[in-house]
């Protein structure tokens, strides 16, 4: 078999590409690897400007502290529950929504998606919601977490296309021939074909239920029920440190030494459960992205 002969303007044109995505590669991974680095390194020499490349007098105290102390691993468990149960909830009302707007014989489906896309524009407002919330007695409830933005319209627009382009209208003829309900067809066919979709919606909810602090920060009294995010905020923009993670360090510059550290730590700690869980996903993502694109 011959093989095909590249051209030297496809030459060029690779390389130009391989050399800008390397620069965006770079651009993009510095920042995260030199938090890394920062979490254990000497926070003198990060803050003198001394860190660029390899840490510096290599120290994993800030992990240590971080990890001893009861409110981070009770708001780590929190985010973790409050991610699971709420990513179920939104991928069951999303795909159970966009199923019969991407049937062509449901009678009202264009009345109802524009019902639903006018709610991506407008709402209550903060006070109404909150009354709404209190009357339903969520407020310091854990439920709130989950509730509370359980749909997604855009995400639902994005399911309903993949539907409408992924499932042939001449599979659903065959399987109601065969004696099978919407009900069956949904959950023995569609569903079964929709991996990638469903992958994609579940990084998108993921992602939104793990960054989560607003919510918290409204709803939620209790520091028990606090998610990580919220904890993390405290720390980093309040600068406001456990009593349990500076036992035992009475100067005020090693006060200042370890929460530095911990600052940088924790950043890695909030974030390392995405990174890991994303390149599992990266390629049901790419896939239904493109096959679940917006089309009118």
């Amino acid at each position: 078999m011959r093989k095909m002969k590249i051209s030297k303007d496809d030459i060029i044109f690779d390389t130009i590409n391989y050399i800008l995505l390397s620069c965006v590669l770079i651009i993009v991974l510095y920042p995260l690897y030199f938090i890394v680095i920062a979490s254990i390194s000497d926070p003198t020499a990060v803050s003198n400007g001394q860190l660029k490349f390899l840490p510096i007098d290599i120290t994993f105290e800030g992990y240590k502290r971080i990890f001893q102390d009861r409110l981070i691993l009770s708001g780590y468990k929190n985010t973790i529950k409050y991610t699971v149960i709420g990513t179920t909830i939104n991928i069951f009302l999303t795909m159970m929504t966009a199923y019969p707007l991407s049937r062509k014989d449901f009678s009202g489906r264009k009345a109802l998606m524009i019902f639903l896309m006018i709610t991506m524009y407008f709402n209550g407002g903060l006070i109404p919601t909150y009354l709404i919330v209190k009357h339903l007695g969520l407020i310091n409830n854990w439920l709130i977490m989950v509730l509370k933005g359980a749909v997604s319209v855009y995400n639902i627009i994005i399911a309903r296309s993949f539907l409408q382009s992924s499932i042939p209208e001449e599979l659903y003829e065959a399987a109601v021939i065969d004696g099978c309900s919407h009900i069956k067809f949904f959950t023995r066919v569609v569903l079964p074909l929709s991996k990638a979709i469903i992958a994609v919606l579940v990084l998108f909810y993921g992602i939104v239920h793990w960054n989560e602090f607003f919510t918290a920060l409204i709803y939620l009294r209790d520091e028990k029920l606090y998610p990580l995010q919220l904890i993390l905020r405290s720390i980093l923009l309040e600068n406001q440190m456990q009593d349990a993670m500076m036992n035992n360090i009475d100067d005020i510059n090693n006060q200042q030494y370890i929460a530095d550290l911990i600052k940088y730590g924790m950043i890695i700690v909030a974030s390392l459960p995405l990174l890991i869980l994303y390149p599992f996903l990266q390629k049901y993502f790419v896939k239904g992205v493109m096959i679940g694109s917006v089309k009118g």
